[in-house]
């Protein structure tokens, strides 16, 4: 389904994964893009890499060459050198602009919770990027109620809750969302009935659309064109939210 509104995809992946052996080339996703209708995707790096520079320098060089169409996400080992760790997002942003952060716990067991991980919402907060923590698979790291706590503490930090916790948990993150008004909601995987039962609890202005791989980008932007709510509450999650949190 070609949307008819803009769309902001805030969930996609570029580059070479070591995990899944996935590869996603600029080329292969401006083309899936154009065929769904979408203007802007969030390209972020695979979280098991070869070396996460190279992928880094792969997003910035598609930033630049395509600053209408994509904006650029870091994605890192939180274990590396918490030096290594400051000055390499550093580098992203001075370098090529990028206006977000990604955690993944599932492949990064990193305790949220912990007074260890505060660098991680240190290192966003201070170059001005959202956080976006996978949520879902991966428990106990992965549970969305265990960025409440670093919500409250870091309250100016915009934390986007990726796959809003994957299904299963999607009701705990929309309770992290109803008591922090600084986290949003990454749509990826979830059934449209669960959308409607967020909606209920969580305004659609922090809410937001993304695919995480090409083969699901129809599907993830038809069922939100296809929810029984107002067009302006679609339109919030396709764009509005995600162009708010990441920048036009």
């Amino acid at each position: 389904m070609r949307s008819a509104r803009r769309v902001f995809d805030t969930h996609t992946h570029l580059g070479r994964a070591r995990h899944s052996g996935r590869v996603a080339t600029v080329e292969g996703m401006l083309r899936a893009m154009d065929a769904s209708g979408v203007d802007r995707s969030l390209l972020i790096p695979f979280p098991v890499v070869e070396d996460f520079r190279r992928e880094h320098d792969e997003i910035g060089r598609a930033v630049k060459s395509y600053p209408d169409r994509f904006v650029g996400a870091a994605c890192l080992d939180p274990f590396v050198a918490e030096g290594t760790y400051r000055d390499e997002v550093r580098r992203c942003r001075e370098t090529y602009g990028f206006r977000a952060l990604k955690f993944q716990p599932q492949y990064q067991g990193l305790n949220p919770l912990s007074e260890r991980s505060g660098f991680l919402f240190e290192t966003a907060l201070e170059n001005g990027l959202a956080l976006v923590c996978h949520t879902g698979a991966g428990a106990p790291f992965a549970l969305p109620s265990l960025f409440i706590h670093p919500a409250r503490r870091y309250a100016d930090l915009r934390i986007v809750l990726g796959h809003a916790g994957g299904g299963i948990y999607s009701l705990e993150a929309a309770v992290a969302a109803t008591v922090c008004p600084n986290i949003y909601i990454e749509l990826s995987t979830l059934m449209p009935h669960a959308i409607l039962e967020i909606l209920q609890h969580v305004g659609a202005d922090r809410l937001m659309a993304g695919s995480d791989l090409p083969e699901s980008l129809e599907t993830e932007i038809g069922k939100i064109e296809t929810l029984p709510v107002p067009e302006d509450d679609k339109r919030a999650i396709l764009w509005d939210t995600a162009a708010k949190v990441f920048g036009e």
